[in-house]
Formats: structure tokens, C-alpha cells, sequence
């Protein structure tokens, strides 16, 4: 009979796998925080377009003017066109002149979406040349003008 030590026989081996139970924990709590916060990441985001500043080049020689104002009223050469009428006359100027250029005038009201939508319009039209204009800025106290 001893006393001491109880003897079990064998002694435990080390674990040798690893355990990816808490890794996988950490990705899944990662991953329920991202697809909580991106819908938060990309939403609207309100700006307020800048005025430029630089001389009016004019408009170009075979170029036409496409405005849109606060209301979403849409003009071509500062005529009033509906949607259909745009297409029609944009096709039109496309078939006349496929070099002819589209300057888009929009106002800071009008949403994004719209403006896209006339790029579009322009696009499959046939038109490839797109510009944009901008409201000039006021010059800045005590500066000469030009």
C-alpha cells in the first residue's frame, strides 16, 4: 500500500488541434456589426454643389443646351420638352451631328436620379459628348474683374 500520489495510469497528452470555436464567435459578431452599420454608411448623403469659378466658354458650335430646373421642368434650347419629346429630339440632333455636344445645366435642387436619368437619355440617343454647366461664382471682394 502507498500514500501519496493516486496514480491514474497514463498521463494527459496535450491538445494538439486548435479551437476555432471562438474565432468563428468573433467573425460572426463582426459580421452582424457590418450589416447592421452599412445600410447607415450608404445613405443619402446631402451636399450643396459648388459655383465655379473661370471665364463662360459659350456654347460650342454644334452644341446643344439640356436645363433642368428646382421643379424637375426640363428644357432643350430653352424650349419645354416632355421626356418623350427629349428622346425624339436628342436622337434627331444625334443622327444630324453625331459630334454634337450636350451641355446639362441642373439646378443644386434637382435630385440625382433625374440628372441620371437625362445622361441616359442623351446616351442612348447616341449622343457620347456630355458637359456640364455651372453657375459662375461671385468674385471675391476686392478682386478685378476680367
Amino acid at each position: 500500500m502507498s500514500f501519496g500520489r493516486l496514480d491514474t495510469g497514463r498521463r494527459a497528452q496535450p491538445m494538439s488541434e486548435i479551437n476555432v470555436t471562438p474565432l468563428v464567435d468573433v467573425m460572426l459578431v463582426l459580421l452582424v456589426i457590418f450589416i447592421v452599420a452599412a445600410p447607415l454608411m450608404a445613405g443619402r448623403l446631402a451636399l450643396e454643389l459648388p459655383r465655379a469659378q473661370g471665364t463662360a466658354s459659350g456654347l460650342p458650335e454644334a452644341g446643344l443646351r439640356l436645363a433642368v430646373d428646382a421643379a424637375g421642368s426640363v428644357t432643350l434650347d430653352d424650349q419645354p420638352v416632355s421626356d418623350a419629346q427629349l428622346v425624339q429630339r436628342l436622337q434627331d440632333a444625334a443622327r444630324t451631328n453625331p459630334d454634337a455636344e450636350l451641355l446639362l445645366q441642373a439646378d443644386t435642387a434637382v435630385p440625382y436620379g433625374r440628372v441620371a436619368a437625362l445622361i441616359g437619355f442623351a446616351q442612348s440617343a447616341g449622343l457620347s459628348r456630355i458637359g456640364f454647366m455651372a453657375t459662375p461664382a461671385d468674385p471675391p471682394a476686392g478682386a478685378a474683374p476680367r
